[in-house]
């Protein structure tokens, strides 16, 4: 399946036949200190800069009605996020995954976010559009 928008995944993680939970950490882009001006141009461009994890959460599939709830959630906590990067946890047949493995599984991806070690998530952008990073 192509997953080129949130909504794919979401639809993908509501397919699947074990309970899932959608792993989900937002981050904010700035410039590094001393940024040159081509950096400064590159970044607001929306092509360069340094991510940093803001917040962490996880849902159940079945009660996220669509990337638009998200995002309207998510900027409600008032915080001024560019990507969202989403991995998804599965458990075991109807039983979704512990709560403290929810939590070690945040916990990594938000350590991965900060060391820029992203594979294994999709970064989507703040309209729910997957977005390559590199």
């Amino acid at each position: 399946m192509d997953i080129s928008h949130f909504d794919h995944l979401l639809a993908a993680a509501r397919q699947q036949p074990d309970a899932q939970r959608l792993l989900l950490v937002f981050a904010a882009a700035s410039l590094p200190a001393g940024a040159t001006a081509e950096q400064q141009a590159r970044f607001e461009a929306g092509e360069s800069g340094e991510l940093a994890p803001l917040m962490c959460v996880d849902k159940d599939p079945v009660e996220l009605k669509d990337f638009a709830a998200l995002r309207a959630e998510a900027l409600a906590m008032g915080h001024d996020w560019a990507l969202v990067f989403a991995a998804a946890m599965s458990g075991q047949g109807r039983q979704a995954p512990a709560p403290a493995q929810v939590e070690a599984a945040l916990t990594r991806m938000v350590e991965a976010v900060k060391s820029g070690q992203l594979s294994g998530m999709i970064p989507f952008d703040r309209q729910g559009e997957a977005v390559q990073l590199g």
